[in-house]
């Protein structure tokens, strides 16, 4: 989403032309997110202060594909959850319970609210034998003032505090676009990936068998490129150069 089709709130050239492309052909896609924050519906809100119309079932977060995640994991389980409505929506719509009282799971997504007695929780839940769940890796999350401390950063805390490794549901894990693909019915052979990072969105189209994109319009240029040793099928300077193509499923 940020870096493809918006910039600071202000939607990049191409991103309304290219939705409505797919819109009028009939072709199935999905605006991903590691933001487990807000909800499909906040989320659909803000696109669209932007200019762009994005329906709220046509945007898939990391915290809907930990929902997911979990719900095959064990349905109808408990979970005590560190985050915000993204991820408690989500779990309580995937038929979750939220407890502190022996819960299958601890769940840690973003939140600008982090605070000393719920981490503590969370360490004494997974001491007791509770799974550790984190909805994305991000360490940093962008701000006016600078970087904030964001779901990677707590959940290494945790992970330091209880000598155990979460298991991550978002980006970089290529579950995060196969929970997508089930999502619109789509298949990997003639579905693509379009992002703006290698590190996240890159890596784990190629290991989801997609057809990746890479578009400058983000944090990646020529030299960030050079630094791994995969490269996406396509290099794009934005979203506007698909416009007009004659477009196969995207995702």
């Amino acid at each position: 989403m940020d870096g493809v089709l918006v910039h600071e709130n202000h939607a990049l050239p191409g991103a309304a032309e290219l939705l409505q492309q797919w819109e009028d052909q009939g072709t199935p896609y999905l605006v991903l997110t590691n933001n487990s924050i807000f909800t499909a519906r906040d989320l659909s809100a803000r696109l669209r202060a932007s200019g762009l119309n994005v329906p709220e079932e046509r945007i898939w977060t990391s915290a809907l594909a930990t929902a997911d995640f979990l719900k095959q994991q064990v349905p109808g389980g408990s979970a005590f959850v560190v985050g915000e409505a993204g991820i408690l929506t989500a779990l309580h719509d995937a038929g979750y319970i939220m407890t502190e009282t022996d819960p299958d799971f601890v769940v840690v997504g973003e939140t600008r609210n982090y605070s000393f007695e719920a981490i503590t929780k969370a360490i004494r839940l997974i001491d007791r034998g509770a799974r550790f769940i984190v909805t994305n890796p991000d360490a940093t999350g962008p701000s006016a003032e600078g970087p904030l401390p964001a779901t990677g950063a707590i959940a290494a805390l945790i992970t330091k505090a209880t000598g155990k490794d979460p298991y991550v549901v978002g980006k970089p894990n290529p579950m995060m676009f196969r929970s997508a693909l089930n999502k619109i019915g789509a298949h990997s052979e003639n579905t693509a990936m379009i992002g703006d990072r290698m590190d996240t969105d890159i890596v784990a189209g190629i290991e989801a068998g997609l057809h990746t994109v890479l578009v400058l319009t983000g944090i990646s240029d020529q030299a960030e490129i050079e630094k791994y040793p995969f490269r996406p099928d396509e290099v794009l300077k934005g979203v506007f150069e698909l416009v007009g193509e004659a477009a196969e499923t995207e995702l």
